[in-house]
Protein backbone atom coordinates (compact mmCIF):
# COMPACT_ATOMS: atom_id res chain seq x y z
CA UNK A 1 0.00 0.00 0.00
CA UNK A 2 1.34 3.27 -0.39
CA UNK A 3 1.39 5.85 1.96
CA UNK A 4 -0.11 9.35 2.17
CA UNK A 5 2.37 11.87 1.60
CA UNK A 6 3.65 14.97 3.09
CA UNK A 7 2.19 18.23 1.61
CA UNK A 8 5.82 19.49 0.33
CA UNK A 9 6.51 16.12 -1.10
CA UNK A 10 2.89 16.59 -3.16
CA UNK A 11 3.64 20.05 -4.26
CA UNK A 12 7.72 18.84 -5.12
CA UNK A 13 6.39 15.84 -7.42
CA UNK A 14 3.62 18.31 -9.36
CA UNK A 15 6.28 20.97 -10.05
CA UNK A 16 8.86 18.34 -10.98
CA UNK A 17 6.09 17.16 -13.42
CA UNK A 18 5.96 20.81 -14.66
CA UNK A 19 9.61 20.40 -15.02
CA UNK A 20 9.91 17.49 -17.30
CA UNK A 21 6.39 18.49 -19.51
CA UNK A 22 7.96 21.89 -20.26
CA UNK A 23 11.02 19.85 -21.38
CA UNK A 24 9.05 17.34 -23.89
CA UNK A 25 6.71 20.78 -24.75
CA UNK A 26 10.23 22.22 -25.69
CA UNK A 27 11.36 19.45 -27.84
CA UNK A 28 8.13 18.65 -29.54
CA UNK A 29 8.27 22.07 -30.64
CA UNK A 30 11.75 21.85 -31.80
CA UNK A 31 11.09 18.80 -34.24
CA UNK A 32 8.31 20.88 -36.10
CA UNK A 33 9.49 24.53 -35.62
CA UNK A 34 12.04 24.24 -38.51
CA UNK A 35 9.94 23.17 -41.71
CA UNK A 36 8.11 26.74 -41.27
CA UNK A 37 11.24 28.30 -41.24
CA UNK A 38 12.91 26.27 -44.31
CA UNK A 39 12.69 29.01 -46.67
CA UNK A 40 14.44 31.74 -44.34
CA UNK A 41 17.09 29.13 -43.55
CA UNK A 42 17.89 28.40 -47.19
CA UNK A 43 17.72 32.14 -48.60
CA UNK A 44 20.12 33.02 -46.19
CA UNK A 45 22.87 30.01 -45.82
CA UNK A 46 22.39 29.21 -49.23
CA UNK A 47 21.78 25.53 -48.00
CA UNK A 48 21.02 22.82 -51.03
CA UNK A 49 17.89 21.39 -50.68
CA UNK A 50 19.94 17.94 -49.79
CA UNK A 51 20.94 19.96 -46.79
CA UNK A 52 17.58 21.51 -45.71
CA UNK A 53 16.45 18.06 -45.87
CA UNK A 54 18.79 16.78 -43.34
CA UNK A 55 18.91 19.81 -40.89
CA UNK A 56 15.18 18.05 -40.35
CA UNK A 57 16.01 14.52 -40.98
CA UNK A 58 19.71 14.62 -39.25
CA UNK A 59 17.83 15.43 -35.95
CA UNK A 60 14.76 12.37 -36.45
CA UNK A 61 18.10 10.05 -37.17
CA UNK A 62 20.06 10.45 -34.05
CA UNK A 63 16.78 10.72 -31.85
CA UNK A 64 15.23 7.50 -33.06
CA UNK A 65 18.62 6.16 -32.96
CA UNK A 66 19.58 7.33 -29.12
CA UNK A 67 16.23 6.78 -27.73
CA UNK A 68 15.77 3.21 -26.50
CA UNK A 69 19.69 3.69 -25.23
CA UNK A 70 18.55 6.84 -23.79
CA UNK A 71 15.58 5.39 -22.05
CA UNK A 72 18.05 2.61 -20.51
CA UNK A 73 20.75 4.35 -19.23
CA UNK A 74 18.50 6.20 -16.85
CA UNK A 75 17.03 2.72 -15.73
CA UNK A 76 20.84 2.30 -15.03
CA UNK A 77 21.99 5.62 -13.98
CA UNK A 78 18.88 7.40 -12.84
CA UNK A 79 16.46 9.11 -14.59
CA UNK A 80 16.83 12.73 -13.01
CA UNK A 81 20.63 12.48 -13.78
CA UNK A 82 20.53 11.62 -17.34
CA UNK A 83 17.60 14.19 -17.61
CA UNK A 84 19.29 16.94 -16.55
CA UNK A 85 22.24 15.78 -18.57
CA UNK A 86 20.16 15.62 -21.63
CA UNK A 87 18.46 19.05 -21.67
CA UNK A 88 21.42 20.56 -20.75
CA UNK A 89 23.09 18.65 -23.50
CA UNK A 90 19.90 19.92 -25.69
CA UNK A 91 20.08 24.02 -24.26
CA UNK A 92 23.61 23.47 -25.35
CA UNK A 93 22.88 22.31 -29.07
CA UNK A 94 19.93 24.52 -29.51
CA UNK A 95 22.81 27.46 -28.93
CA UNK A 96 25.05 26.29 -31.39
CA UNK A 97 22.08 25.79 -33.92
CA UNK A 98 21.03 29.20 -33.53
CA UNK A 99 25.14 30.40 -34.36
CA UNK A 100 25.66 28.10 -37.04
CA UNK A 101 27.97 29.38 -39.58
CA UNK A 102 26.62 27.66 -42.80
CA UNK A 103 24.40 24.87 -43.68
CA UNK A 104 27.13 22.24 -42.52
CA UNK A 105 27.70 23.48 -38.82
CA UNK A 106 23.75 23.28 -38.88
CA UNK A 107 23.12 19.97 -40.08
CA UNK A 108 25.81 18.43 -37.10
CA UNK A 109 24.59 20.44 -34.69
CA UNK A 110 20.72 19.27 -35.31
CA UNK A 111 22.26 15.53 -35.35
CA UNK A 112 23.65 16.77 -31.75
CA UNK A 113 19.83 18.22 -30.42
CA UNK A 114 18.69 14.64 -31.41
CA UNK A 115 21.57 12.59 -29.81
CA UNK A 116 20.52 15.20 -26.40
CA UNK A 117 17.06 14.78 -26.84
CA UNK A 118 17.38 11.30 -26.52
CA UNK A 119 18.65 11.17 -23.37
CA UNK A 120 15.76 13.62 -22.30
CA UNK A 121 12.54 12.28 -23.63
CA UNK A 122 12.68 8.99 -21.90
CA UNK A 123 13.06 9.97 -18.75
CA UNK A 124 9.96 12.13 -18.91
CA UNK A 125 7.48 8.87 -19.27
CA UNK A 126 10.21 7.42 -16.99
CA UNK A 127 10.06 9.86 -14.08
CA UNK A 128 5.93 10.43 -14.61
CA UNK A 129 5.87 6.67 -14.09
CA UNK A 130 7.69 5.88 -11.02
CA UNK A 131 6.59 9.38 -9.19
CA UNK A 132 2.83 9.25 -9.38
CA UNK A 133 0.98 5.50 -8.80
CA UNK A 134 -1.74 4.33 -10.44
CA UNK A 135 -4.52 6.27 -9.23
CA UNK A 136 -3.44 9.47 -10.81
CA UNK A 137 -1.56 8.45 -13.50
CA UNK A 138 -4.71 8.96 -15.90
CA UNK A 139 -5.09 12.58 -14.75
CA UNK A 140 -1.13 13.16 -15.22
CA UNK A 141 -0.93 11.09 -18.54
CA UNK A 142 -4.20 13.43 -19.76
CA UNK A 143 -2.19 16.73 -19.11
CA UNK A 144 1.20 15.08 -20.85
CA UNK A 145 -1.39 14.06 -23.42
CA UNK A 146 -2.46 17.69 -23.92
CA UNK A 147 1.04 19.26 -23.41
CA UNK A 148 1.93 16.81 -26.50
CA UNK A 149 -1.12 17.56 -28.47
CA UNK A 150 -0.20 21.57 -27.99
CA UNK A 151 3.64 20.70 -28.83
CA UNK A 152 3.12 18.87 -31.75
CA UNK A 153 0.84 21.21 -33.46
CA UNK A 154 2.60 24.59 -31.77
CA UNK A 155 5.87 24.52 -33.44
CA UNK A 156 4.47 25.75 -36.85
CA UNK A 157 2.83 28.81 -35.20
CA UNK A 158 5.87 29.90 -33.00
CA UNK A 159 8.54 29.42 -35.42
CA UNK A 160 6.01 31.71 -37.71
CA UNK A 161 6.48 34.69 -35.48
CA UNK A 162 9.73 34.10 -35.04
CA UNK A 163 10.58 34.18 -38.42
CA UNK A 164 7.54 37.04 -39.34
CA UNK A 165 8.87 39.16 -36.61
CA UNK A 166 12.80 38.96 -37.24
CA UNK A 167 13.96 40.13 -33.81
CA UNK A 168 17.33 41.32 -34.03
CA UNK A 169 17.52 41.18 -37.89
CA UNK A 170 18.77 37.78 -37.03
CA UNK A 171 16.00 35.53 -39.19
CA UNK A 172 15.50 31.87 -38.42
CA UNK A 173 18.38 31.98 -35.95
CA UNK A 174 15.44 32.51 -32.72
CA UNK A 175 13.67 29.63 -33.43
CA UNK A 176 16.23 27.93 -32.05
CA UNK A 177 17.89 30.15 -29.99
CA UNK A 178 14.28 30.29 -27.74
CA UNK A 179 15.24 27.22 -26.16
CA UNK A 180 17.84 29.07 -23.95
CA UNK A 181 15.79 30.32 -21.20
CA UNK A 182 13.22 27.59 -20.65
CA UNK A 183 16.16 25.06 -20.89
CA UNK A 184 18.46 26.67 -18.18
CA UNK A 185 15.18 27.41 -16.23
CA UNK A 186 14.55 23.82 -16.79
CA UNK A 187 17.83 22.13 -15.54
CA UNK A 188 17.86 24.62 -12.43
CA UNK A 189 14.62 23.79 -11.66
CA UNK A 190 15.04 19.93 -12.26
CA UNK A 191 18.34 19.79 -10.15
CA UNK A 192 15.80 20.70 -7.02
CA UNK A 193 12.24 19.66 -7.26
CA UNK A 194 13.08 16.38 -9.08
CA UNK A 195 13.72 13.32 -7.19
CA UNK A 196 15.96 10.51 -8.21
CA UNK A 197 14.95 6.89 -9.25
CA UNK A 198 16.20 4.16 -11.06
CA UNK A 199 16.28 0.49 -11.13
CA UNK A 200 16.49 -1.40 -7.96
CA UNK A 201 18.29 -4.32 -9.92
CA UNK A 202 22.02 -3.06 -10.41
CA UNK A 203 22.05 -2.92 -14.86
CA UNK A 204 24.76 -2.76 -17.38
CA UNK A 205 24.12 -1.24 -20.45
CA UNK A 206 24.20 -4.08 -23.32
CA UNK A 207 26.87 -2.22 -25.75
CA UNK A 208 26.66 -4.88 -28.03
CA UNK A 209 22.77 -4.56 -28.39
CA UNK A 210 23.05 -0.88 -28.75
CA UNK A 211 25.33 -1.22 -31.31
CA UNK A 212 23.01 -3.79 -33.26
CA UNK A 213 20.14 -1.79 -32.61
CA UNK A 214 21.58 1.27 -33.66
CA UNK A 215 22.64 -0.36 -37.23
CA UNK A 216 19.45 -1.71 -38.13
CA UNK A 217 17.63 1.83 -37.47
CA UNK A 218 20.24 3.35 -39.31
CA UNK A 219 19.50 0.65 -42.17
CA UNK A 220 16.08 1.69 -42.48
CA UNK A 221 15.84 5.42 -41.74
CA UNK A 222 18.47 6.74 -43.09
CA UNK A 223 17.32 5.54 -47.11
CA UNK A 224 14.20 7.21 -46.28
CA UNK A 225 15.30 9.98 -45.15
CA UNK A 226 17.85 10.59 -47.91
CA UNK A 227 16.54 8.26 -50.54
CA UNK A 228 14.48 10.97 -52.52
CA UNK A 229 17.36 13.26 -53.03
CA UNK A 230 19.53 10.72 -53.88
CA UNK A 231 16.68 9.29 -56.45
CA UNK A 232 15.66 6.36 -54.54
CA UNK A 233 19.16 3.94 -55.47
CA UNK A 234 19.31 0.39 -55.14
CA UNK A 235 21.65 0.21 -51.86
CA UNK A 236 18.51 2.01 -50.60
CA UNK A 237 16.02 -1.01 -50.83
CA UNK A 238 19.07 -2.92 -49.84
CA UNK A 239 19.62 -1.31 -47.12
CA UNK A 240 15.95 -1.20 -45.59
CA UNK A 241 15.31 -4.69 -46.25
CA UNK A 242 18.99 -5.59 -44.79
CA UNK A 243 17.67 -4.09 -41.61
CA UNK A 244 15.01 -6.92 -41.14
CA UNK A 245 17.55 -9.95 -40.07
CA UNK A 246 19.58 -7.29 -38.26
CA UNK A 247 16.46 -6.76 -36.18
CA UNK A 248 16.05 -10.39 -35.90
CA UNK A 249 19.80 -10.67 -34.78
CA UNK A 250 19.10 -8.10 -32.27
CA UNK A 251 15.80 -10.47 -30.53
CA UNK A 252 17.93 -13.24 -30.83
CA UNK A 253 20.96 -11.84 -29.20
CA UNK A 254 18.96 -10.12 -26.43
CA UNK A 255 17.13 -13.25 -25.45
CA UNK A 256 20.46 -14.75 -24.62
CA UNK A 257 21.66 -11.75 -23.19
CA UNK A 258 18.51 -11.77 -20.77
CA UNK A 259 19.18 -15.61 -19.78
CA UNK A 260 22.63 -14.84 -19.15
CA UNK A 261 23.25 -11.65 -16.86
CA UNK A 262 19.28 -10.15 -17.03
CA UNK A 263 20.21 -7.04 -18.37
CA UNK A 264 18.88 -6.19 -21.83
CA UNK A 265 18.92 -3.23 -23.92
CA UNK A 266 15.35 -4.20 -24.48
CA UNK A 267 12.62 -6.07 -22.05
CA UNK A 268 11.55 -8.35 -24.44
CA UNK A 269 9.32 -9.66 -21.85
CA UNK A 270 7.22 -6.09 -22.21
CA UNK A 271 5.52 -8.11 -24.91
CA UNK A 272 4.02 -10.22 -23.59
CA UNK A 273 1.78 -7.37 -22.15
CA UNK A 274 -0.94 -6.81 -24.61
CA UNK A 275 -1.86 -3.30 -23.85
CA UNK A 276 2.06 -3.10 -24.23
CA UNK A 277 2.65 -4.62 -28.08
CA UNK A 278 -0.70 -3.51 -29.58
CA UNK A 279 -0.03 -0.19 -27.90
CA UNK A 280 3.18 -0.32 -30.29
CA UNK A 281 1.58 -1.07 -33.30
CA UNK A 282 -0.69 1.66 -33.03
CA UNK A 283 2.16 4.05 -31.78
CA UNK A 284 3.99 2.87 -35.41
CA UNK A 285 0.97 2.95 -37.27
CA UNK A 286 0.12 6.87 -36.17
CA UNK A 287 3.41 8.23 -36.46
CA UNK A 288 3.33 7.38 -40.50
CA UNK A 289 0.10 9.06 -40.79
CA UNK A 290 1.38 12.61 -38.67
CA UNK A 291 5.02 12.12 -40.27
CA UNK A 292 3.11 12.71 -43.57
CA UNK A 293 0.15 15.14 -42.79
CA UNK A 294 2.60 17.76 -41.11
CA UNK A 295 5.14 18.17 -43.85
CA UNK A 296 2.15 18.26 -46.64
CA UNK A 297 -0.10 20.58 -44.58
CA UNK A 298 2.95 22.86 -44.61
CA UNK A 299 4.39 22.66 -48.17
CA UNK A 300 0.65 22.56 -49.56
CA UNK A 301 0.45 26.52 -48.00
CA UNK A 302 3.50 27.73 -48.00
CA UNK A 303 4.58 26.54 -51.47
CA UNK A 304 1.13 25.60 -53.28
CA UNK A 305 -0.83 28.61 -51.64
CA UNK A 306 2.34 31.26 -51.24
CA UNK A 307 1.40 32.19 -47.99
CA UNK A 308 3.64 33.68 -45.30
CA UNK A 309 4.51 31.85 -42.48
CA UNK A 310 2.66 33.60 -39.96
CA UNK A 311 -0.71 32.71 -42.28
CA UNK A 312 0.12 29.66 -42.26
CA UNK A 313 0.96 29.24 -38.50
CA UNK A 314 -1.91 31.48 -37.92
CA UNK A 315 -4.17 28.83 -40.13
CA UNK A 316 -2.87 25.59 -37.61
CA UNK A 317 -4.06 27.70 -34.35
CA UNK A 318 -7.57 25.72 -34.53
CA UNK A 319 -5.94 22.35 -34.49
CA UNK A 320 -4.54 23.40 -31.57
CA UNK A 321 -7.00 24.24 -29.54
CA UNK A 322 -9.13 21.14 -30.45
CA UNK A 323 -6.42 18.75 -29.59
CA UNK A 324 -5.75 20.43 -26.00
CA UNK A 325 -9.50 20.41 -25.72
CA UNK A 326 -10.24 16.61 -26.57
CA UNK A 327 -6.84 15.43 -24.88
CA UNK A 328 -7.89 16.43 -20.95
CA UNK A 329 -11.54 15.82 -21.62
CA UNK A 330 -10.61 11.68 -23.05
CA UNK A 331 -9.09 11.33 -19.83
CA UNK A 332 -10.92 12.66 -16.98
CA UNK A 333 -14.54 12.07 -18.53
CA UNK A 334 -14.91 9.34 -21.59
CA UNK A 335 -11.66 6.87 -21.09
CA UNK A 336 -12.92 5.49 -17.72
CA UNK A 337 -16.42 5.04 -18.80
CA UNK A 338 -16.27 3.95 -21.93
CA UNK A 339 -12.34 2.62 -22.29
CA UNK A 340 -11.03 1.40 -26.10
CA UNK A 341 -14.05 2.90 -28.41
CA UNK A 342 -12.62 6.40 -27.41
CA UNK A 343 -9.36 5.89 -28.91
CA UNK A 344 -11.31 4.13 -31.66
CA UNK A 345 -13.79 7.12 -32.28
CA UNK A 346 -10.58 9.08 -32.08
CA UNK A 347 -9.34 7.59 -35.20
CA UNK A 348 -12.75 7.80 -37.09
CA UNK A 349 -13.46 11.27 -36.12
CA UNK A 350 -9.70 12.14 -37.11
CA UNK A 351 -10.32 10.24 -40.33
CA UNK A 352 -13.28 12.22 -40.69
CA UNK A 353 -11.32 15.26 -40.70
CA UNK A 354 -9.18 14.74 -43.29
CA UNK A 355 -11.87 13.29 -45.82
CA UNK A 356 -13.41 17.32 -44.97
CA UNK A 357 -10.11 18.99 -45.65
CA UNK A 358 -9.66 16.75 -49.12
CA UNK A 359 -13.52 17.71 -50.11
CA UNK A 360 -12.73 21.55 -49.49
CA UNK A 361 -9.12 21.43 -50.71
CA UNK A 362 -10.70 20.16 -54.17
CA UNK A 363 -13.77 22.37 -53.95
CA UNK A 364 -12.10 25.70 -53.81
CA UNK A 365 -9.21 25.16 -55.20
CA UNK A 366 -5.96 27.47 -54.59
CA UNK A 367 -8.64 30.44 -53.83
CA UNK A 368 -9.63 28.26 -50.29
CA UNK A 369 -9.15 30.71 -47.11
CA UNK A 370 -8.20 29.87 -43.72
CA UNK A 371 -11.16 30.30 -42.31
CA UNK A 372 -12.65 28.09 -45.04
CA UNK A 373 -9.86 25.35 -43.42
CA UNK A 374 -11.28 25.64 -39.49
CA UNK A 375 -13.63 22.60 -39.63
CA UNK A 376 -11.58 19.90 -41.28
CA UNK A 377 -8.64 21.20 -38.77
CA UNK A 378 -11.36 21.15 -35.36
CA UNK A 379 -12.51 17.65 -36.77
CA UNK A 380 -8.81 16.31 -37.09
CA UNK A 381 -7.73 17.80 -33.69
CA UNK A 382 -10.27 16.58 -31.65
CA UNK A 383 -9.90 13.18 -33.51
CA UNK A 384 -6.28 13.89 -32.35
CA UNK A 385 -6.80 14.73 -28.91
CA UNK A 386 -8.88 11.42 -28.26
CA UNK A 387 -6.16 9.42 -29.34
CA UNK A 388 -2.40 10.87 -27.85
CA UNK A 389 -3.78 11.67 -24.14
CA UNK A 390 -4.79 7.79 -23.52
CA UNK A 391 -2.46 6.36 -25.74
CA UNK A 392 0.62 6.37 -23.35
CA UNK A 393 -1.34 5.37 -20.48
CA UNK A 394 -2.42 2.51 -22.09
CA UNK A 395 0.59 1.61 -23.06
CA UNK A 396 2.33 1.92 -20.15
CA UNK A 397 -0.50 0.69 -17.70
CA UNK A 398 0.74 -2.72 -17.10
CA UNK A 399 4.47 -2.27 -17.59
CA UNK A 400 6.49 -3.20 -14.40
CA UNK A 401 7.82 0.36 -12.83
CA UNK A 402 11.75 -0.92 -13.02
CA UNK A 403 11.38 -1.47 -17.10
CA UNK A 404 9.43 2.09 -17.22
CA UNK A 405 12.66 3.69 -18.76
CA UNK A 406 13.27 0.42 -21.37
CA UNK A 407 9.37 0.72 -22.37
CA UNK A 408 9.66 4.76 -22.36
CA UNK A 409 12.43 4.60 -24.94
CA UNK A 410 10.76 1.98 -27.04
CA UNK A 411 7.51 3.89 -27.47
CA UNK A 412 9.41 7.00 -28.69
CA UNK A 413 11.74 4.83 -30.80
CA UNK A 414 8.61 3.81 -32.55
CA UNK A 415 7.11 7.01 -32.93
CA UNK A 416 10.20 8.37 -34.39
CA UNK A 417 10.39 5.35 -36.80
CA UNK A 418 6.64 6.12 -37.73
CA UNK A 419 7.22 9.58 -38.05
CA UNK A 420 10.66 8.27 -40.44
CA UNK A 421 8.43 5.99 -42.41
CA UNK A 422 5.63 8.94 -43.05
CA UNK A 423 8.69 11.28 -44.26
CA UNK A 424 9.92 9.03 -46.41
CA UNK A 425 5.87 8.16 -48.15
CA UNK A 426 5.79 11.76 -48.42
CA UNK A 427 7.93 10.90 -51.53
CA UNK A 428 5.68 8.44 -53.22
CA UNK A 429 1.97 10.12 -51.46
CA UNK A 430 2.98 13.29 -52.12
CA UNK A 431 5.90 14.06 -54.68
CA UNK A 432 4.84 11.07 -56.40
CA UNK A 433 1.70 12.99 -57.73
CA UNK A 434 3.48 15.54 -59.37
CA UNK A 435 5.58 16.17 -62.23
CA UNK A 436 8.78 16.56 -61.68
CA UNK A 437 9.05 20.03 -63.50
CA UNK A 438 6.44 22.08 -63.08
CA UNK A 439 5.51 25.37 -64.49
CA UNK A 440 5.66 28.74 -61.65
CA UNK A 441 2.29 29.44 -63.03
CA UNK A 442 0.86 25.61 -62.30
CA UNK A 443 2.99 25.64 -58.72
CA UNK A 444 -0.80 26.28 -57.03
CA UNK A 445 -3.05 23.74 -58.78
CA UNK A 446 -0.22 21.21 -58.56
CA UNK A 447 0.21 21.26 -55.11
CA UNK A 448 -3.12 21.52 -54.64
CA UNK A 449 -3.70 18.02 -56.21
CA UNK A 450 -0.55 16.37 -54.58
CA UNK A 451 -2.12 17.12 -51.28
CA UNK A 452 -5.35 15.82 -51.46
CA UNK A 453 -3.39 12.67 -53.08
CA UNK A 454 -1.19 12.39 -50.12
CA UNK A 455 -4.27 13.18 -47.57
CA UNK A 456 -6.20 10.07 -48.95
CA UNK A 457 -3.01 8.15 -48.19
CA UNK A 458 -3.35 9.86 -44.50
CA UNK A 459 -6.90 8.65 -44.55
CA UNK A 460 -6.38 5.01 -45.44
CA UNK A 461 -3.74 4.91 -42.50
CA UNK A 462 -5.78 6.47 -39.94
CA UNK A 463 -8.28 3.35 -40.83
CA UNK A 464 -5.84 1.43 -40.76
CA UNK A 465 -5.05 2.82 -36.74
CA UNK A 466 -8.65 1.84 -36.13
CA UNK A 467 -8.01 -1.66 -36.89
CA UNK A 468 -5.22 -1.71 -34.85
CA UNK A 469 -6.80 -0.53 -32.01
CA UNK A 470 -8.78 -3.78 -31.91
CA UNK A 471 -5.89 -5.15 -30.25
CA UNK A 472 -5.78 -3.05 -26.90
CA UNK A 473 -7.69 -3.96 -24.10
CA UNK A 474 -11.19 -3.15 -23.80
CA UNK A 475 -10.51 -1.20 -20.51
CA UNK A 476 -7.13 -0.10 -18.65
CA UNK A 477 -5.79 -3.01 -16.80
CA UNK A 478 -4.39 -2.10 -13.10
CA UNK A 479 -0.74 -1.08 -13.17
CA UNK A 480 2.50 -3.08 -11.83
CA UNK A 481 2.66 -1.36 -9.01
CA UNK A 482 3.45 -4.29 -6.17
CA UNK A 483 3.26 -7.36 -8.15
CA UNK A 484 7.14 -8.41 -6.88
CA UNK A 485 8.91 -5.94 -4.47
CA UNK A 486 12.08 -6.04 -6.06
CA UNK A 487 10.42 -4.18 -9.09
CA UNK A 488 10.21 -1.03 -7.18
CA UNK A 489 12.28 1.62 -8.53
CA UNK A 490 14.84 3.03 -5.84
CA UNK A 491 14.15 6.74 -4.70
CA UNK A 492 17.13 8.15 -3.60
Amino acid sequence: MRTAEPAGTDRRRWIALAIVMVASFMDLVDVTIVNIAIPSIQEETGASFSAIQWVTGGYALAFAIGLITGGRLGDIHGRKRVFLIGIGGFTLASALCGLASGPEMLVAMRVLQGATAALMVPQVLSIIHATFPAEERGKVFGLFGAVVGLGAVSGPMIGALLTEWDPLGLAWRPIFLINLPVGIAGLLLGRRFIDESKAEHALKLDLVGVAVASLGLLMLIYPLTHGREAGWPLWGYLSMAGSLPVFALFVVYEKAKTRRDGSPLVELSLFRVKSFAAGICVELAFGVALGIYFLVWTLYMQVGLGWSPLKAGATGIPFSIAVSTAAGLSVQKLVPRFGRKVLQAGALVMTAGVLTYIWEADRYGTSIAPWQMVLPLVVMGLGMGLIVAPITDAVLSEVPRRHAGSASGLINTVQQVGNALGLGLVSVAFFGAMDDVVAPEAVGTAFGGAFTHAMWWVAGVLFAVFLLMFALPRRKGKAVEDEVAEQEPVLV
